[in-house]
């Protein structure tokens, strides 16, 4: 196909959280014909935060929603489309790549992946309630806003005691759930976390039920509902924050056996690039990033991707 084709693009973006959306600007700035796919969370994780302080440029902060919101309106003004449509399918195995979002085909000389990654989450009907108030998956987005307060982490990980640890920076007292009764953590993060005197532990328990105030738009964590998986015994405990520690796991579920990934399913980069395994395809954000998953590392990385599809597509006499 030809660039005439109107579902022929330059580069597609398959993802539209900091590290898709950033890609854009910088692919249209290039005057690539470029599109992204903004999949089924428009704006990836930052849409369901509240309150964003840690991204530069934003000193009395900036809410989540309305940062993506503003990255949008960025790409829109380089003549980037932008579509509410999720990729179902691609095709890496001959140029041009073939895209395809349900029944429509688009093809492209060069691919970014930027899906990201979902926090696995307890799926309680109250957690999704209070998401973003009170409950986060994200110690070091949002453990600053837990001053002087008493706090739940869930999980038995090294995630989970890494996060705990954390926000003991912030938190008067933090108290890890955990279904077992033992960690699987490494043992040096057990003794960091049984070391710390403001940790505690709730073992054999799981959150039952998230409490919290609702006034209108209004909400705010009181506390938890804690079921003891051996007992059955309910108890509530009083606590302005939950946060759910459990793992994230890479959208990459279209591409295995398409593209390298690694055994968790992140995709595989070249070090120090943007760069997969197949030329003229390229991942940026947390869909390669198991590491430090913010909104800046992802942006960072989506510049890059753009920078090395650009090269790549000079290189190929586009």
């Amino acid at each position: 196909m030809t660039n005439s084709n109107e579902n022929h693009y330059n580069v597609i973006i398959i993802g539209s959280g900091p590290a898709g959306l950033t890609a854009a600007v910088y692919n249209g700035r290039a005057n690539l014909r470029t599109i992204v796919f903004e999949g089924n969370q428009p704006g990836g994780q930052l849409t369901i935060t509240t309150e964003v302080e840690n991204y530069p440029g934003f000193p009395t902060g900036i809410l989540g929603p309305e940062l993506m919101d503003n990255m949008r309106k960025q790409v829109h003004r380089f003549g980037v489309t932008t579509v509410f449509q999720d990729v179902t399918d691609v095709d890496f195995t001959a140029r041009p790549f073939r895209i395809a979002s349900g029944d429509v085909q688009y093809t492209a000389d060069a691919v970014i992946i930027a899906t990201g990654a979902s926090a696995k989450l307890l799926n309680l009907p109250t957690e999704k309630k209070f998401m973003g108030y009170g409950v986060s998956a994200c110690a070091t987005c949002d453990g600053f806003f837990f001053k002087n307060q008493e706090i739940l982490v869930v999980g038995g990980g090294d995630t989970a005691m890494e996060e705990a640890n954390y926000l003991t920076r912030f938190a008067s007292k933090v108290t890890v759930i955990h279904r077992r009764d033992s960690f699987r953590a490494s043992k040096i993060m057990v003794d960091r976390v049984k070391s710390n005197s403001k940790i505690s532990f709730l073992f054999d328990s799981a959150v039952e039920e998230v409490l919290g105030l609702e006034d209108g738009m209004k909400r705010s964590m009181t506390g938890a509902k804690i079921r003891n998986l051996k007992t059955n015994q309910i108890t509530e405990v009083t606590a302005t924050g939950l946060f759910i520690a459990i793992g994230h796991e890479p959208n990459t579920q279209i591409f295995k056996g398409k593209i390298d990934l690694d055994e968790k399913g992140y995709l595989l980069t070249q070090p120090g690039t943007s760069r997969t395994n197949i030329p003229g395809v390229f991942a940026a954000g947390d869909v390669a990033d198991a590491v430090y998953r913010q909104a800046i590392t992802a942006a960072g990385t989506g510049c890059m991707a753009a920078i090395d599809a650009e090269r790549f597509l000079e290189s190929e006499g586009h």
